[in-house]
C-alpha cells in the first residue's frame, strides 16, 4: 500500500517540475496550453482503466460490510478522523510551501515551486518507499505516531523559526512526516475491518479529500485573519498533526481490540 502511494508522490514531483519549467520557458500566459497538455494524462488513464480487472478485495469467507455495519464500528469513525487529519496535515503544508518559500526566502516563483512543493513531494515519496521496503520490520501504529510527532515539530519549526532556510527545510521534512499517514490508515482500517471492502475505502478516501481541501483553506483563512501571516496559519495547522497523533495512540488500543496486533 505504501509503495503504491509513493507513485502519487513521484507523479506530483514530476508535475510540479515540468509545469514550473514549462511556464518559465514559455511564460505564465501559456498556462491554458499547459492545462490542455496535462489533460492527455487522465485521457490515457481512462483508456487503460477501462479494461482493468476488478478483483474482489474482501478476503474469502468474510462477509462484505454495508454502511449500516460500518456505522456501528467505533474504529471506523477513528479511521475517518485519521484520514481527515492526514489529508489536512499533508496539503495544509504542501499547498502553501511555494508561497512560504517565496515570502520567507525572497526567491522567484520558479525556485519557490522547486524548493517548496517539489521538495515536499520528494520527501513524501521517500517516506512511503522506505516504509514499503522495510515495513515488515516496523510497527505501523508506532510509525504513524512517531511521524505525527515529527509533523508537529516541523509545523512548529516552520511557523516559529526566524531562519528562512530552516523554515524551508521544515516544509520539506513535513512531506517525509506525512508520507505514511494516508496509506498507513488504509492498511490499519483493512486490518481492523477486513469486510469493509470498496465502500470503506471510498468513505475513507472522501475523508482524506475533505482534509486535503479543508487543510489549506484553514491555514489560508487563519493567515488572512492575522495580517496575511503565513507563519500564523501554519502554527494553527499544527493542530491537524496533534489530532492525528492522538488518533494514532487511540488506534493502537482500538485496532488491537478489533483484530490481531498489527505488524
Amino acid at each position: 500500500m505504501s509503495l503504491l502511494h509513493s507513485f502519487y508522490c513521484w507523479g506530483q514531483l514530476g508535475t510540479v517540475a515540468i509545469s514550473t519549467l514549462f511556464l518559465f520557458a514559455f511564460g505564465t500566459g501559456s498556462w491554458p496550453v499547459l492545462a490542455c497538455l496535462w489533460a492527455i494524462v487522465p485521457a490515457i488513464g481512462i483508456a487503460m482503466f477501462a479494461g482493468a480487472p476488478m478483483p474482489r478485495i474482501v478476503p474469502e469467507g468474510t462477509a462484505t460490510m454495508r454502511f449500516a455495519d460500518l456505522s456501528k464500528k467505533p474504529v471506523f469513525y477513528l479511521m475517518f478522523l485519521m484520514m481527515l487529519c492526514a489529508g489536512a496535515a499533508e496539503q495544509g503544508m504542501s499547498q502553501w510551501a511555494s508561497a512560504f518559500a517565496e515570502s520567507g526566502l525572497g526567491v522567484t516563483k520558479v525556485i519557490g515551486d522547486l524548493a517548496g512543493p517539489a521538495a515536499f513531494a520528494l520527501m513524501m515519496g521517500l517516506s512511503r518507499t522506505i516504509y514499503g521496503v522495510l515495513g515488515h520490520r516496523l510497527d505501523l501504529t508506532a510509525f504513524i505516531a512517531s511521524s505525527s510527532v515529527l509533523c508537529v515539530a516541523m509545523y512548529l519549526t516552520a511557523a516559529l523559526t526566524t531562519a528562512p532556510v530552516l523554515g524551508l527545510l521544515a516544509c520539506a521534512l513535513t512531506g517525509f512526516s506525512v508520507g505514511i499517514m494516508w496509506p498507513g490508515t488504509f492498511s490499519m482500517a483493512a486490518d481492523a475491518m477486513p469486510g469493509g471492502g470498496t465502500l470503506m475505502f471510498a468513505l475513507l478516501a472522501v475523508a482524506g479529500d475533505l482534509g486535503c481541501a479543508g487543510g489549506p483553506a484553514v491555514v489560508g483563512l487563519v493567515a488572512s485573519a492575522n495580517g496575511d501571516s503565513l507563519k500564523t496559519g501554519l502554527l494553527f495547522g499544527s493542530m491537524f498533526a496533534l489530532v492525528l497523533l492522538a488518533c494514532a495512540v487511540a488506534a493502537r488500543k482500538t485496532v488491537v481490540g478489533e483484530r490481531e496486533p498489527l505488524h
